[in-house]
């Protein structure tokens, strides 16, 4: 259940994240308001994540989640041009998300 919340919590990383660029520096109130819900969601569950995955790896994959989700978003959404060689790195984070998660429970 631990790593379902983790999980959870780096879509939520992706979403607040993409919310803050949206709230165009806080001036926007329904993007910042996502922003807000989201950012204490996702810092809620991966602190509960922490309690029994090593903080390292718990944060490691969080924030991999996360910045794979947004680099995702943008490029699907237009706001970053994609390419081979991002695909290529992003499916490389995601391999050592998922590295992580079978070390882990090794």
């Amino acid at each position: 259940m631990d790593w379902v919340i983790l999980i959870a919590s780096g879509v939520l990383e992706a979403v607040w994240a993409t919310a803050l660029g949206a709230s165009k520096n806080f001036r926007r109130p329904w993007p910042t308001a996502l922003f807000v819900v989201a950012l204490v969601l996702s810092m809620a569950g991966l602190a509960f994540a922490m309690t029994t995955i090593p903080v390292g790896t718990a944060y490691a994959v969080w924030v991999g989640i996360g910045a794979v989700l947004t680099v995702a978003y943008a490029m699907i959404f237009g706001g970053e041009r994609a390419s081979l060689v991002k695909v290529l790195l992003l499916v490389g984070i995601i391999g050592c998300v998922v590295g992580l998660k079978i070390v882990g429970e090794a």
